[in-house]
């Protein structure tokens, strides 16, 4: 029975979609002023498992994820600089630019970290003229109010404020919420900004209430969630810094204009933390995905460290535990290499037993609240057994089969192992320069022993120390 932790109620539910068999969902996307970091990648790859165990347990998933590119400032406050205009000013270009190229490489990482296409990516400033109707439909309702071109959601009018995040405006003005800039145009400082009117502004559209503005970061999000995937919509997930201010306003002005409820399933992940602290570029601490492979690391191994951690849990990001990922990530892969030279006479009901098993375990534990920890511990137990009655030449080729084909259906809901070739025979001549080099360790040799690896590298072959003795990987592996 499949159970989320829902963060409007405050509890775990069992999961019920509006419509039989189909599930929508919309993931608050990157704001493209910068490259992804992984603390963005960690939101993403939450997601991404997300929809993958809602596809393994077979729902269709209709997903959504938007690319922000106007109307999202530093401190999501209502006042103050656009992160793309800020960008733009920064690198002299123009906004439209910035967020091509940003839009580009994140395609490029998300392709990389094997993140599922969703179904549709819409960018805010394609959806002007439905956030301008939104917008004209709040003030009819007499939630929204102008000023000076300027338009506000007025938080008094809508009697749910705060069911979210728990900030009512009576706790807003006890201090609750972070920080607020003082505006005079308000009626309350905790309204929030639907349009802004700003000619200085960079990037600006004409509407009904000034010659030159542009939307505020909220209505972008509910036009784009409401007109891909309706009115109300199953799941919507983001990073619990996004929880207030930008889905409590989500909330209040898509319910205060449709009289619906917007979302039924709140998902939030937990911040990322590098090396036990805040990330940040002049801490020396900010890494994207390009700037570890640039180190020497695998994208399939920085998925796996940001999925290894449950969701809701803080993650902390090291390079020791990017390296323990890469450990754990080898030995699923080489786990499943070794199943295909599998040939042994069969064990019957014992690996059927455990096949069961790992099923019923990995299945259980991703049901309830994507539970992954568990899940792992449960397919590194599988692993292990399954090792054993392959290092005793018991396990048939039909058996090593079935069980490759149990490992590929978790993959499906991992994203980690991807497909796996049968690994190469080492040519005659590597394997007689490997027992040389072993040779010359055992003498002290070092010169010798380097020289041999680099000969060996030469040929294409990577070879590495372990506990375990030598392995070898072609250079294209």
């Amino acid at each position: 029975m499949l159970k989320f932790y829902n963060a409007l109620t405050k509890k775990k539910e069992i999961f019920k979609p509006l419509k039989k068999g189909v599930v929508t969902m919309y993931n608050c996307g990157l704001t493209v002023y910068d490259y992804a970091h992984i603390g963005n990648l960690r939101a993403f790859t939450f997601a991404d498992i997300l929809r993958r165990h809602l596809e393994y347990k077979g729902f269709k998933v209709k997903q959504v994820m938007n690319f922000t590119d106007v109307g999202h400032m530093f401190e999501d406050v209502d006042i103050g600089e656009d992160k793309m205009e800020a960008a733009a000013k920064k690198e002299k270009k123009d906004p439209w630019s910035i967020a091509k190229f940003y839009i580009k490489a994140f395609l490029e990482d998300s392709k990389t970290m094997n993140f599922e296409e969703p179904t549709v990516r819409p960018k805010a400033t394609d959806h002007i003229q439905e956030m301008i109707e939104l917008t004209q439909k709040l003030i009819k309702k007499d939630y929204a109010y102008v000023v000076n071109g300027s338009v506000y959601f007025d938080v008094a009018k809508f009697k749910d404020y705060g069911k979210l995040s728990g900030n009512t405006l009576e706790k807003l003005k006890l201090g609750a919420g972070g920080r607020v800039e003082f505006n005079p145009d308000k009626r309350n400082q905790f309204d929030f900004a639907l349009w802004i009117n700003d000619p200085k502004h960079i990037m600006n559209w004409k509407s009904p209430w000034c010659e030159k503005g542009y939307p505020g970061w909220h209505i972008e999000c509910s036009v784009m969630a409401m007109k891909y995937l309706g009115e109300t919509i199953d799941i919507h997930t983001g990073g619990v810094d996004n929880l207030f201010p930008h889905h409590e306003n989500e909330i209040a002005q898509s319910e205060a204009a449709t009289g619906k409820k917007f979302v039924n399933y709140w998902l939030h992940n937990e911040h990322l933390l590098v090396e036990g602290g805040k990330m940040g570029k002049s801490l020396g601490n900010f890494y994207t995905l390009r700037d570890l492979i640039a180190k020497g690391y695998d994208p399939k191994a920085v998925r796996y460290l940001l999925m290894s951690t449950h969701y809701r849990q803080q993650l902390n990001f090291t390079f020791e535990g990017l390296e323990a990922a890469k450990n754990a990530l080898d030995r699923l892969i080489n786990f499943v290499r070794r199943l295909m030279d599998a040939d042994g006479s069969g064990c019957g009901e014992k690996i059927r037993a455990l096949m069961n098993d790992v099923q019923r375990r990995f299945e259980e534990a991703m049901d309830d609240d994507l539970n992954i920890s568990a899940a792992l511990a449960a397919l590194f137990d599988f692993v292990r057994e399954a090792n054993k009655l392959l290092d005793d030449n018991v396990l048939s080729k039909k058996e090593a089969e079935e069980i490759y084909e149990v490992m590929m259906r978790f993959d499906k809901v991992l994203g980690v192992i991807g497909e796996i070739k049968r690994k190469e025979r080492l040519p005659k001549e590597a394997e007689e320069l490997i027992l040389k080099r072993e040779e010359a360790r055992k003498a002290k040799d070092w010169e010798a022993a380097d020289k041999i690896r680099e000969q060996l590298r030469s040929m294409g072959i990577i070879i590495e120390d372990t506990p375990q003795g030598v392995k070898w990987k072609t250079a294209n592996h």
